[in-house]
């Protein structure tokens, strides 16, 4: 499935989607002209006969874009040649090129925003299947580069889930402003067409099943730019779950792994090595996209009623994020399909401190009856004991010997207090909890 999306993805913006889509924003200028009695029906009726890439010269319309330099005014005329004479003088009426091609693209914007939602369907279920697996799985949870507290791999998973399913509410929630028919004419001011101009447009709009901009100004490009910055907030979070897989899948850590195929190659030189390669591919390629952020933001800065170089800019960096969103999706749901999970590595990196990583459960204990700021002091101090021992000491041994600790703990309590999974605090219910709502999530975004 995810191949197929991604083939998809690269079909949209294939020059013959492309111009496909604009033939198709032309016929539906022409309905909605004569629907106004503007142009004459039968004139309307033979341009969406014939606005069909299979009936263009493409040969004779490429040469013709390479002889003037204009993209849009060849494709004009090969549709109007193909409509034949007089019919064919109705073509374009009223309208700018790029009243065209914008509309064009929009209507590509929503056939790749439907696929990205369906890859971030399969994402998300993904997730939440890894989530259900690991919910119990202890493991170290860690904060400025340092083991913290116990957490399970379910909860880290959680984490992943909770953004992935804001990321796809916030897709949904674009669409209303990213899908919307322009159809102003030469500055967006309706000049060619006087007052009967927002009826066109409205035409247009409910035949390509848009929402009519309000002001359809060509310099309003801000739809274009949130959608690229949602891309890059994808791309953002998506790399920063590659990177933690990458990071857990160190000789160091060795608690998690990319699933890797049949006689798959780490090194040219180095024969045992296995590298994150998919995490990597997504960490180049998500680079490109958030790299594009800031271009959004400056092709967003137009000159007068309308910039040409800017909306070129905007119009290649959302293909060339879109196209890249779409194969971090794939490269992500791959990861999470085939996680490998070694849950006899986390047990190992959480002995590593001899205890320390449960020092919070034997302060918040200690309050109960010392109070937190002298508890936060007694096993400070014992933890300081045991990190300047080089390890050589374990926790409990410091414990256990504190009479400030043993007026008020039994060796036995010492030892539950200092499991691991006896700290894990709400982690598994969390994990199991996100899992539901991303199973729910994932349902609800397939059906809207």
């Amino acid at each position: 499935m995810q191949n197929n999306q991604e083939n998809r993805l690269q079909q949209i913006f294939s020059m013959r989607s492309r111009l496909q889509r604009y033939l198709e924003v032309e016929a539906a200028l022409a309905l909605a002209q004569a629907e106004l009695d503007l142009i004459p029906q039968e004139a309307a009726n033979k341009i969406a006969e014939a606005a069909k890439v299979e009936l263009m010269d493409i040969e004779r319309l490429e040469a013709d874009q390479a002889r003037t330099g204009h993209f849009m005014m060849p494709i004009v005329s090969e549709l109007s040649r193909v409509v034949g004479e007089p019919e064919g003088g109705f073509v374009h009426w009223g309208a700018t090129s790029q009243n065209i091609e914008q509309n064009g693209d929009v209507l590509g914007y929503r056939a790749a925003v439907d696929i990205l939602k369906e890859q971030m369907c399969d994402v998300l279920e993904a997730l939440a299947q890894l989530g259900e697996r690991s919910a119990d799985t202890v493991m170290a949870g860690r904060t400025h580069w340092q083991q913290a507290v116990p957490i399970t791999l379910g909860f880290k998973v959680a984490n992943w889930s909770d953004v992935m399913m804001r990321h796809l509410e916030r897709l949904e929630q674009l669409k209303p402003r990213l899908l919307t028919a322009m159809m102003g004419g030469a500055v967006g001011n309706f000049a060619s067409l006087g007052s009967i101009g927002p009826a066109v447009q409205e035409g247009v709009a409910r035949r390509l099943h848009l929402t009519p901009m309000s002001v359809p100004g060509r310099n309003i490009v801000d739809q274009f730019a949130e959608f690229l910055l949602l891309l890059g907030m994808i791309a953002a979070s998506l790399t920063s779950m590659a990177e933690e897989v990458a990071r857990l899948m160190a000789t160091e850590f060795g608690e998690i792994a990319e699933s890797l195929p049949e006689g798959d190659v780490g090194s040219s030189t180095m024969p045992q090595k296995r590298n994150a390669k998919k995490c990597m591919e997504i960490v180049t390629k998500s680079a490109r996209i958030r790299a594009n952020v800031p271009v959004a933001l400056e092709a967003m800065i137009h000159s007068h009623e309308v910039d040409g170089a800017r909306f070129a800019i905007m119009q290649s960096a959302i293909e060339q994020s879109t196209l890249l969103t779409g194969d971090l999706l794939q490269a992500m749901h791959s990861v999470l399909s085939g996680l490998e999970i070694y849950p006899e590595h986390m047990l190992r990196n959480l002995k590593l401190s001899g205890g320390l990583i449960n020092a919070e459960a034997v302060m918040m204990t200690l309050a109960d009856t010392l109070g937190r700021q002298i508890a936060h002091e007694i096993v400070h101090e014992a933890a300081h004991q045991v990190a300047t021992s080089g390890f050589t000491i374990t926790f409990y041994d410091v414990l256990s010997k504190d009479p400030h600790v043993s007026a008020h703990l039994i060796p036995e309590e010492i030892t539950r207090l200092l499991d691991p999974a006896s700290h894990t605090g709400l982690s598994s219910d969390i994990a199991r909890e996100t899992s539901a709502r991303a199973y729910a999530a994932s349902r609800l975004h397939r059906t809207i």
